[in-house]
């Protein structure tokens, strides 16, 4: 975010209030999130989220339970409208965009809670996510006519490149709802990345995930980053993912930021240790 990556010693400041990773540094940030707030009716939820994303940034979003991250999520990805401030994606003011279009922009997500097609198979779910590349009409998809095979061929192709990134090829043909849950969070990060995204949103991706599971989402994730040279941006409380691949960190605490940083800035910060450990009581 806004931050430094681990191992550069050569940042820029950008408008005076974040730290582009060097690679990002001639870059326009991909986005930038100012004062975004939301109320629900005289609840403050989340206030003055302000942040700067560079194009290739992993950056991380923590905080206790119930600080507001997913509800920042739902205020990028439009499910609910900010009650004010604003975010460009691109250099694009997304104001009065719906969640269909700020998809179509490039923004896609994943959720807490796995929200796959299980009756259909593990190909199927990579291919709805392809639904902007695939192009025949109803008549087309009836008699299988053969701009409709080529279509569905360069899908099919496309869908096995992406499976193969999870090392997945082998499952596309079983049913989405059989496969255990560590694979099934893997598919669902999937078919947001097959929306070709520029800002790929996780909210939990390790949620559920073993060790061994989390250490190859760590490296998939990096991957995904250096290989379609997009931003993610990711919720989790797997502090050892964190820490692991983050360049950059905010925390969030009764729906505001209170402090960013490097894993090593945010490691030994007063209050990231106060808000997940409570104040120490006085002798």
């Amino acid at each position: 975010m806004i931050f430094p990556t681990v191992g550069v010693n050569t940042l820029t400041d950008y408008k005076g209030h974040s730290l582009l990773p060097e690679r990002d540094a001639e870059q326009r940030p991909v986005l930038e999130i100012q004062g975004l707030g939301i109320d629900f009716g005289g609840l403050t939820a989340v206030n003055d989220f302000t942040i700067t994303l560079g194009p290739t940034e992993i950056s991380g979003l923590i905080g206790p339970n119930g600080a507001g991250k997913t509800t920042v999520f739902n205020l990028l990805t439009k499910v609910y409208q900010p009650t004010r401030g604003t975010f460009y994606l691109d250099g694009k003011d997304t104001a009065g965009m719906n969640t269909v279009q700020v998809n179509q922009a490039g923004i896609a997500r994943t959720f807490q809670n796995i929200r796959l097609f299980d009756k259909m198979t593990v190909e199927e779910n990579v291919k709805i996510g392809l639904h902007r590349d695939i192009h025949y009409s109803l008549g087309g998809a009836l008699f299988h006519t053969p701009f409709y095979r080529k279509a569905e061929k360069r899908a099919h192709e496309r869908a096995l490149e992406l499976l193969d990134i999870f090392d997945m090829a082998d499952f596309a043909y079983a049913q989405a709802g059989s496969l255990p849950y560590g694979a099934q969070r893997r598919l669902e990060i999937l078919r947001a990345l097959a929306t070709d995204p520029k800002v790929l949103l996780l909210d939990e991706p390790a949620a559920g995930m073993n060790p061994s599971e989390t250490s190859d989402l760590m490296e998939a994730i990096t991957k995904i980053r250096d290989t379609f040279k997009i931003c993610i941006l990711l919720i989790e409380h797997d502090m050892n993912l964190v820490m692991g691949i983050c360049e950059g960190i905010a925390v969030l605490n009764f729906g505001q930021i209170i402090a960013k940083g490097t894993p090593q800035e945010i490691q030994s910060n007063p209050q990231v240790i106060e808000a997940y450990l409570g104040r120490k009581k006085e002798a």
